[in-house]
């Protein structure tokens, strides 16, 4: 049995107005001190005979972290699981955490593979998303990389973005497809309530449906044309290069979350830690919520295997197929799925309606 291992790493230089995800400002005694809980964590759930072949560090901007606690938290993985040799080890970065001597610590220690926050090569877009680096930034971040010799190199890309137009759009792909670059994440601008974003009411600002479909229908099609295929709803590789560990959650396979709103599905449940840093920092062993006690049963397997291009095989559910099967003919009509017999996935088009089409076919 095989198992993922998520580390949330709340830290950042700087709060971007559009995140909802759990984050607080850095500060070097705190990391240390989060690095510490971490590491108490890891030996909690101890287990040599579950062989872990993914593990991220995800945040918040875990690169903030020195390359030693990054090293001493991978170390205490290996020593309480077994790591496999082809482990696909992640740390998310921003563009100007990066440097050729950071670069090179992280390659020692054994990260194998970077998640670069770019979210567009276009000045005047980033300054609205409030990032602090520029697009000579990413591409000199994604460039030192490459030389420190990371092979595996993702970025993510963000559409939708007020006073996006297709032509700059394309002008973001172009030039993140020039750079050696094998995985792009690629994220439709969401106003989530209580960040700034919401707050400043962004929201009235965003491009109507008819352009969000625009921008996400030529997104594909321009990753497409580069050799990026797309294998989920937001994310597209080169062969070979899928995301193990983000597969995981899409396949209903086990992965542990430790560190302040990690999320788990381990042990037949998922459960949650609570999003607060000092509950986090001073319980020995991190506080959780269980979250379903029985999960990834048909409706959850079906809605992530749905969310893949690979799709959903009915034949692994013979008491659902009749039944799903009679609703697919509409769905192929409008564009919106593709079935063989025996596997339903969605198209692009689908992929946008996806909420909706997910549950017209389960539910």
């Amino acid at each position: 049995m095989t198992l993922g291992i998520y580390i949330h790493i709340p830290f950042c230089g700087k709060k971007c107005g559009y995140c909802d995800f759990y984050s607080v400002s850095y500060s070097k005694k705190l990391t240390q001190l989060y690095t510490d809980a971490v590491i108490r964590n890891i030996r909690h759930y101890s287990d040599k005979s579950m062989i872990t072949d993914t593990v991220y560090f995800g945040g918040g901007t875990p690169s903030l972290l020195s390359a030693q606690q990054t090293g001493n938290i991978l170390d205490e993985i290996r020593d309480n699981f077994t790591l496999a040799e082809n482990a696909e080890i992640t740390i998310e970065a921003n563009p100007l955490s990066l440097n050729p001597e950071k670069l090179e610590n992280l390659r020692n220690i054994g990260i194998n593979r970077l998640s670069i926050g770019v979210q567009s090569m276009n000045d005047d877009e980033l300054k609205f998303l409030g990032r602090s680096h520029n697009a000579a930034n990413a591409e000199k971040a994604v460039i030192c990389a490459h030389n420190a010799g990371f092979e595996n190199i993702s970025c993510d890309l963000m559409t939708a973005i007020p006073k996006q137009d297709l032509k700059s759009l394309e002008y973001s792909i172009e030039k993140l497809s020039a750079l050696p670059v094998k995985h792009i994440s690629s994220y439709i601008l969401k106003i989530e309530e209580n960040t700034p974003f919401f707050k400043n009411n962004i929201k009235s600002l965003l491009p109507d449906e008819e352009r969000t479909a625009d921008f996400y229908l030529e997104t594909v099609r321009l990753l497409e044309k580069h050799g990026f295929h797309q294998y989920e709803i937001s994310n597209f590789a080169k062969n070979g290069y899928e995301s193990r560990h983000n597969c995981r959650y899409w396949k209903c396979m086990d992965y542990i979350g430790i560190g302040s709103s990690a999320h788990s599905c381990f042990g037949g449940r998922r459960f949650s830690v609570c999003r607060d840093i000092n509950k986090f920092i001073e319980s020995e062993i991190q506080p959780v919520e269980i979250t379903d006690e029985n999960p990834c049963g048909f409706e959850e397997y079906a809605m992530l295997r749905l969310r893949l291009k690979e799709g959903l095989d009915l034949r692994k559910f013979p008491e659902k197929k009749n039944i799903i099967e009679k609703k697919i003919p509409p769905l192929i009509n409008s564009g919106y799925a593709v079935y063989d017999g025996n596997i339903i996935s969605l198209t692009p088009k689908g992929f946008l309606m996806s909420n909706s089409v997910i549950s017209y076919l389960i539910f």
